[in-house]
């Protein structure tokens, strides 16, 4: 696993755990934090696979 396959393994689980934490505070719908999260799914899928 590459250095970059190795962040993206990283920051997508936070960037997950961000978007449901804004949604428990009221900030961000519910549409909008699936939306923000199976984009981050889809680019990071992506970009692991394209590594």
């Amino acid at each position: 696993m590459t250095e970059a396959q190795l962040g993206l393994v990283t920051a997508t689980p936070i960037i997950i755990l961000f978007a449901a934490a804004m949604r428990r505070m009221g900030v961000l719908s519910t549409a909008g934090t699936v939306s923000a999260i199976a984009a981050s799914v889809a680019i990071a899928t992506v970009l692991f696979v394209t590594q």
